[in-house]
């Protein structure tokens, strides 16, 4: 991550990736070619780092539209409408209502007290609106989880969980409300016993949802209260078990990413059989799922992150050809600038691309 980090220093700072330790790179001064065009993106179709959208992982029009209206007028009326639209076992929702939440997370934040205010007035106004709960369940889970040494970590958790359960009987059939409560579990260390009880809700309702797998998989990890072999089985046994046309053949790629060493001295540690069976897995998946699948471009994110770490520039390319626009996934939204992390990305896809001898011309389509 040293590179990575210094490199975002640079852009953060001069907006241009020109600095020695790109040579290092396969294509050595073509790379640092390579990474000063990608200062101008529009060469090669992408979206200026100042237009990127933090907000979201891949196009979503219909909750763009209502969100720019409850955001202008603090109306929660466009967002309520939108959900009661959104099919209720469809991922589109889940993604919906995490979108709606960090939105409301977003502006609290940049106004403590006042921002956010629609989602209140949502809540007491609607009180048997299931949308409503579960955007406020989830906006509790992301408040909590800013930050776990509060005090009032528990607390907040404890009524995020309430809040869950009230969102479950205003929907019985919705698995979101479930799906949201895997994060209060991971926050409050629910006993495995009582973790799996809960998975086993969640996959009643929705066996084969690639959002509640990803949601499921960071109680497994060795971070929380698991460990990488129990991650590894959890995404493994989850592809091997996909249904054709799944995105959960990618899932071990997010698992070998919540377990990637902190720093990494092995050069090949990228091209390695584990990583690569885990690409091969999600470049499947990607190739196999329907083309508007809403969690589609979290897959192709993480895709990015890891081909480029690779060298495999052309594939980097080809995911970032889908996806470019929308930054708002794993792994740029870990960082505190998720669009300069996913520009430096982009830039040393470029560079890798352009130092092998590539050009926009030449780039497949």
């Amino acid at each position: 991550m040293e590179l990575l980090i210094f490199l975002i220093a640079i852009i953060m700072i001069g907006g241009l990736i020109v600095v020695p330790a790109v040579r290092r790179m396969r294509g050595g001064r073509g790379a640092v070619r390579g990474a000063v065009r990608a200062s101008d993106p529009q060469e090669y179709g992408f979206v200026p780092r100042e237009r990127l959208d933090v907000r979201l992982p891949g196009p979503d029009r219909q909750l763009i539209d209502a969100l720019e209206e409850v955001q202008a007028r603090q109306d929660w009326q466009p967002a309520a409408r939108l959900l009661a639209l959104t099919e209720a076992t469809s991922e589109l929702r889940w993604q919906r209502v995490q979108t709606l939440a960090g939105a409301a997370a977003f502006e609290l934040a940049q106004a403590p007290g006042q921002g956010g205010m629609w989602l209140r007035t949502w809540r007491v106004a609607a009180p048997e609106d299931p949308g409503a709960a579960a955007v406020h369940a989830e906006f509790l889970v992301r408040q909590a989880l800013l930050d776990p040494s509060s005090q009032d970590f528990r607390m907040i958790l404890e009524e995020a969980r309430d809040v869950c359960h009230e969102a479950a009987r205003l929907a019985p059939e919705d698995p979101v409300p479930h799906i949201v409560e895997l994060g209060v579990a991971r926050g409050l260390a629910y006993r495995q016993a009582d973790f799996e009880e809960l998975w086993t809700k969640v996959t009643k309702l929705a066996p084969h949802h690639m959002g509640a797998h990803l949601a499921a998989l960071h109680y497994w990890c060795e971070k929380w209260h698991g460990s990488q072999d129990r991650a590894d089985a959890f995404t493994h046994a989850a592809a091997a078990s996909a249904p054709a046309k799944s995105l959960l053949p990618a899932l071990p790629l997010f698992g070998v990413f919540e377990h990637l060493p902190e720093a990494n001295l092995v050069r090949t540690l990228y091209r390695s059989e584990v990583i690569t069976k885990a690409m091969e897995g999600a470049l499947y998946a990607v190739r196999q799922a329907p083309a508007d699948h809403p969690v589609l471009p979290h897959v192709r994110h993480l895709l990015v992150f890891f081909l480029v770490r690779a060298e495999r520039y052309a594939e980097a390319l080809e995911q970032l050809r889908h996806v470019d626009g929308h930054v708002g996934a794993v792994p740029w939204s870990y960082g505190v600038d998720p669009a300069a992390e996913y520009t430096v990305y982009r830039a040393l896809a470029v560079a890798g691309w352009e130092g092998g001898g590539g050009t926009p011309a030449t780039l497949p389509r």
